[in-house]
């Protein structure tokens, strides 16, 4: 998400509804160095449930009858207990996992020698925006690309209290939508409402939209506190963020990258797609958000590493008495398509060529 879109000039009694935290800061980790032995252990992946964004944090159990339970698990336990029924499937089943596959969080802490939070748990976190529900997505087995600086510590399982209000805010979430879009009509502002969010332990609203330029929301805020008499905050994101928070298909048919696999945007230029060799049709290589394909970023140090042991199009080489010079290079199936001065087309395994002295050479086949 950008940074939050509050900095115009405001009225004095109006600065404390958009500028003035209550909520406690994320508690970043003390830096402990570049090596992994040294992070605390173990690190999980949170997930924010309202936008789609993870993060890296880490937890200190303070008391041994913690317990971590998914969401599936806090539905049931808000519904009160059902009568036992011995055909009714497993409760691992009926959440939609095998226990046998997905152990515990007990167990997990058995294999490990410590506590390990399990999969798809819900937790109560601090996130950017403030204290609120957050899903535990897995532990980091990786650590290099965890910065020590920007964990947060898990606070504490969430309750059925936490869900029972988590559940009450989409209720109040969609009625705070369609008052705020009522408005922005009224107002006649160029922007687009993408969402609201209210916090778990906040009474604070989060409006989040998208428009082409900055916008003069001063009127609007001030129209919002009077109907939710509560602390409003608008955030201007961009149209991949829009895309993050919505989620949708791809055309790959799956679900968004940025929705359900990304930690981060990370920048895609049409270098990437010329790297790849896919159509610069803007059609193919665009998402629903209307930007370039995540997917180009994550395939493009692939094709880099790759292209290091290939020749360029355009390089020329002499060949069976002929000059031949690259005209299509495939990376996927280690390739080139070679042109020769006398006509000729040729289909050549890479693997053929070898880069020596300042040029390339091809190795005669072994009859």
């Amino acid at each position: 998400m950008s940074d939050e879109y509050n900095d115009q000039a405001l009225p004095e009694d109006m600065l404390d509804i958009l500028h003035e935290e209550e909520f406690e800061a994320p508690r970043s980790a003390k830096p402990l160095g570049a090596h992994a032995e040294e992070l605390p252990h173990p690190i999980y992946r949170l997930k924010t449930l309202h936008s789609s964004e993870t993060f890296h944090a880490y937890y200190v159990p303070s008391d041994e009858s913690a317990h971590f339970m998914r969401q599936c698990d806090l539905e049931e336990a808000l519904a009160g207990p059902r009568p036992a029924n011995p055909h009714s499937a497993p409760n691992g089943e009926r959440c939609g996992r095998s226990e046998a596959a997905a152990p515990d969080s007990s167990e997990a802490a058995t294999a490990v020698g410590d506590f390990v939070i399990s999969t798809r748990s819900l937790a109560i976190a601090p996130t950017k925006y403030g204290r609120d529900l957050v899903e535990v997505l897995g532990v980091i087995q990786e650590l290099s690309a965890v910065n020590a600086d920007e964990l947060v510590l898990i606070e504490r399982p969430a309750t059925v209290d936490d869900y029972r209000r988590y559940l009450d805010n989409l209720e109040r979430e969609k009625e705070a939508f369609i008052k705020c879009r009522e408005r922005i009509e009224a107002h006649n502002l160029p922007m687009k409402l993408i969402s609201a969010h209210c916090l778990l332990d906040d009474s604070k609203i989060l409006f989040f939209f998208t428009a082409e330029s900055r916008v003069d929301f001063r009127e609007l805020v001030k129209d919002l506190v009077s109907v939710f008499h509560a602390r409003i905050e608008l955030r201007q994101i961009g149209v991949r963020d829009e895309a993050r928070v919505t989620g949708g298909c791809g055309v790959c048919g799956r679900i968004l990258c940025c929705h359900g696999l990304s930690d981060k945007l990370n920048p895609v230029s049409i270098k990437m797609a010329k790297d790849q060799n896919l159509s610069l049709n803007s059609l193919k290589i665009s998402g629903p958000c209307g930007r370039l394909l995540c997917c180009l970023s994550y395939e493009h140090q692939f094709y880099r590493d790759a292209r290091r042991e290939l020749p360029n199009e355009g390089t020329r080489f002499n060949y069976d008495g002929s000059l031949f010079k690259v005209i299509e290079v495939n990376v996927l199936s280690n390739r080139i398509r070679i042109a020769g001065e006398d006509g000729r087309l040729l289909d050549m395994d890479a693997a053929r060529l070898k880069y020596s002295d300042g040029r390339w050479t091809v190795i005669e086949e072994e009859s």
